[in-house]
């Protein structure tokens, strides 16, 4: 690959649990200590946001596609805003722009965007993701689709299958 990957970080915003948050946190400081670029849902809410602040102490890059057509509610953490006025139809613009996808705990618009993911044959990182979640979209793409424990093994699951690309 030519240029850095884009790694999305998909999860729940304000439904966010704290260790939710967290993670994403870590997740988004990981994925730009490996140089990647960060793509997230772009709010300042949940996992969107611990991501990108994350990314951005490590000094990565981080996009963030809004919903709206404005930028109110966007996280002072994304560089790079892409105002869509699309609302939930904007995951397809998260996943198709994504060259992984990490998710970071559960909700309905986490759960949609991993469909898409699927479908389009994008490879998803499931972190933090409760059992009956892993095993309905583990059995969609069993050779797509892979759990990860920790941070740490999120990111060399995303290295491993960048390689394969």
């Amino acid at each position: 690959m030519a240029r850095s990957p884009i790694i999305g970080v998909m999860g729940p915003g304000e439904q966010a649990t704290s260790v939710e948050q967290q993670l994403a946190y870590e997740l988004g400081q990981a994925i730009a200590i490996a140089g990647w670029a960060l793509l997230t849902g772009g709010r300042n809410q949940g996992v969107m946001d611990a991501a990108s602040r994350g990314a951005k102490s490590q000094g990565g890059l981080t996009i963030g596609i809004l919903p709206q057509s404005d930028r109110g509610g966007l996280s002072a953490a994304v560089d790079i805003p892409i105002l869509t006025g699309m609302g939930n139809a904007r995951n397809v613009i998260n996943v198709l722009t994504s060259d992984g996808v990490i998710a970071c705990g559960m909700g309905s618009g986490t759960a949609s965007e991993l469909a898409l993911a699927i479908k389009v044959k994008r490879p998803v990182i499931l972190l933090q993701v409760p059992p009956t979640a892993q095993a309905f979209f583990q059995s969609l793409a069993p050779d797509r689709v892979w759990v990860a424990d920790h941070v740490p093994m999120a990111i060399a699951l995303v290295q491993q299958v960048l390689q394969l690309m």
